[in-house]
């Protein structure tokens, strides 16, 4: 069996056991314990958007700007300059 399939078993796995364990948390167990698990959802969810506003700001702030079209088309016609040059050295010899 292919790792692949033994990993996306032991995700569906446990997903299932994690829709378990919270409904018990937020139907079967007493209030204290149903409240500590609203708590830390409303938690990791918070978490999580902050994780992915931080990650976002850093990728803007450490990414070079893209070149402007001037400076690719500069260096388009360098290296067309360039290969013009060495396809007239070639025809020389």
């Amino acid at each position: 069996m292919r790792r692949e399939k033994i990993f996306g078993g032991g995700l569906i796995s446990a997903g299932a056991l994690g829709i378990i364990i919270y409904y018990y948390l937020m139907f079967m167990a007493d209030e204290k314990l149903s409240m500590l698990a609203v708590k830390a959802t409303i938690f990791l969810f918070i978490v999580g958007l902050a994780a992915a506003m931080i990650w976002i700001g850093y990728t803007l702030i450490t990414t070079p700007p893209p070149k402007s079209i001037e400076e690719i088309e500069r260096e388009i016609e360098e290296e067309i300059k360039k290969l013009e040059k060495s396809l007239e050295e070639e025809e020389k010899q």
